[in-house]
């Protein structure tokens, strides 16, 4: 019993390196991985390449998998170049089995040593998330040597002895096993590496060990379908034909098993090694077999999961991907693009204001309630997102990203509250009163309008590319706008003066829009002073720009 939780713990231990592993280097380079993949890659072996380069580095296929399923489920990428990635992906994972295998036991506590002091004193760098990954490399050699030392003493108990001969080398059977021993593990990797140790400590055949490996294979497949059900139709595409794949080379290798293993057999290399051997040379011949067939493949899938009729609904986050909450640049980079739809939202509903204030259209419209209820279930979405967000693995930039996207979409989501109020209250006075302004109220109006618009486009700039002179011109722009609300009171206060019957009836109404305009201003300068800093109150002063008439 204890042998055999020693052989658990041990499996515990090299899933848990490779998660280590998988999550600090997408920490770190998942932007740039991302960035790779994103590429618009119109030539397969590009795109077989990067699969491999990309699941080389992360130690897993089904983070590879996430990924691409994530950009065609966005649109960013067709499905022919993502099912070239995702053989690519088989390959690399096969590469690092037989990385991992080579005796690596004198670099284990170094790992771990040099990994646990830069991660403990640089925990938020760059430096300390890669000292994450030396622990996650050391761990998993750890974990295969223990593997190996807490089989050997299986080979003598009669009771494994009994389980492991059930499995007789039937191939269907043995990928069965496989299968579910990599869905459990979640990790085709630490399955094929336990049943390489399993076979040189003699616990289990040739044919089977070939059996699970293939069934390992089989199951990464499954699991990257089961993990892209809540995705869309052309992500789950992708996971559909990468299983596909893998179930097809199941069927080849059938006819040829058992000259293969008597090939294999002659050669006299210990178990371990053709175990290793035969998952690094069947996913080559495999991929590289079924490489050119992708375009049939893609068709294929698109016939079994179409994809549903399109709605002209616009409502719904788009871009905030749940798969990418791992890696912290992605995800950031999602929240940052449904946060510039809320603005996107927010300067259709002020350019609509214009209308309702000239007289043009109904002050508050199904279309405006529609457009706050999209902005509102936008909101929402970004904040629940970010806050799913690890933050404690935050680098000090992504740190301050998450905080400049989350006071951007609370100052939106207020903005559109405000114009909602601004709207609201034209209605009332047109339509109960039957008031409307004086000519040159409503041209005030309109100027200060033409203003606000103008600052609403550069503050979004300025949240989108942290550009320091742009700050700099936002808030130049923000003491213009304070400076031109100013002279609007007092001319307005000017007409009531002379008895001006129109300003004298929409006075109170008048000077409150003036009011609620000069608080959405702020609202959208506001993402200025992230960008220059607490400290840098030197653009507001009143010598830095003077007004301008």
């Amino acid at each position: 019993m204890l042998t055999l939780l020693n052989l658990l713990s041990a499996v515990a231990l090299l899933i848990w390196g490779t998660h280590i592993v998988r999550t600090g280097i997408l920490r770190v380079y998942g932007t740039a991985l991302r960035r790779l993949l994103g590429q618009n890659i119109s030539k397969r072996p590009l795109a077989f390449i990067a699969g491999i380069l990309v699941t080389a580095v992360v130690q897993s296929s089904n983070a590879t998998a996430m990924l691409t399923t994530s950009f065609v489920g966005q649109g960013l990428m067709t499905l022919v170049p993502a099912l070239t990635i995702m053989l690519g992906a088989d390959v690399g994972t096969a590469l690092m089995s037989r990385v991992l295998t080579l005796d690596l036991s004198w670099l284990s506590p170094l790992l771990i040593f040099l990994g646990v002091i830069f991660f403990l004193s640089r925990k938020q760098t760059r430096l300390g998330q890669l000292g994450r990954v030396s622990i996650g490399l050391g761990l998993i050699i750890l974990a295969l040597q223990l593997i190996v030392e807490a089989s050997a003493p299986i080979t003598h108990a009669q009771g494994m002895k009994v389980l492991f001969g059930s499995l007789t080398g039937d191939i269907l059977l043995d990928a069965l096993v496989g299968a579910l021993f990599a869905m459990v593990s979640y990790s085709s990797l630490a399955a094929v590496l336990l049943t390489a140790t399993l076979a040189e400590a003699g616990v289990i055949s040739l044919p089977v060990a070939i059996g699970l490996v293939i069934g390992a294979n089989i199951g990464s497949g499954l699991l990257a379908f089961m993990s892209t059900s809540m995705q869309n139709t052309p992500g789950r595409q992708v996971a559909l034909g990468s299983l596909l794949y893998k179930l097809i080379g199941l069927l080849l290798v059938i006819p040829v098993l058992h000259p293969l293993v008597n090939w294999m057999d002659s050669l006299h290399f210990d178990a371990q090694t053709m175990v290793i051997g035969f998952h690094v040379l069947y996913n080559t011949l495999r991929c590289l077999l079924l490489l050119p067939t992708t375009g049939h493949m893609a068709r294929l899938c698109e016939r079994v999961l179409q994809a549903p009729a399109e709605t002209h609904s616009q409502a719904g986050p788009r871009h905030l991907d749940p798969t990418a909450l791992s890696t912290p640049g992605l995800a950031l980079a999602n929240a940052t693009r449904e946060t510039l739809r809320i603005g996107d939202i927010v300067e259709l509903m002020l350019g609509k204001t214009l209308n309702v204030l000239r007289g043009e259209q109904t002050a508050l419209t199904q279309e405006m309630r529609s457009l706050g209820d999209e902005a509102e279930a936008l909101y929402s979405a970004v904040k629940l997102y970010l806050a799913q967000m690890p933050r404690e693995d935050l680098s000090e930039r992504d740190s301050h990203r998450w905080a400049e996207t989350l006071e951007l979409a609370v100052n939106l989501n207020l903005a559109c509250d405000l114009i909602e109020r601004m709207l609201r209250k034209v209605q009332q006075q047109k339509t109960s009163q039957r008031r409307s302004f004086s000519a040159t109220g409503l041209e005030e109006l309109t100027v200060l309008h033409t203003q606000l618009m103008a600052n609403l486009r550069l503050g979004l700039n300025v949240y989108l590319n942290a550009d320091p002179d742009s700050a700099q011109q936002l808030l130049k722009e923000k003491r213009r706008f304070r400076a031109q609300e100013r002279r609007l009171n007092h001319a307005h206060v000017s007409r009531l003066q002379r008895q001006v019957v129109q300003s004298l009836e929409t006075s109170s109404l008048h000077l409150e829009l003036i009011a609620d305009m000069k608080r959405l201003n702020s609202l959208f300068c506001a993402s200025a002073y992230a960008v220059l800093g607490a400290s840098d109150t030197g653009a507001l002063m009143p010598e830095a720009y003077p007004d301008t008439p």
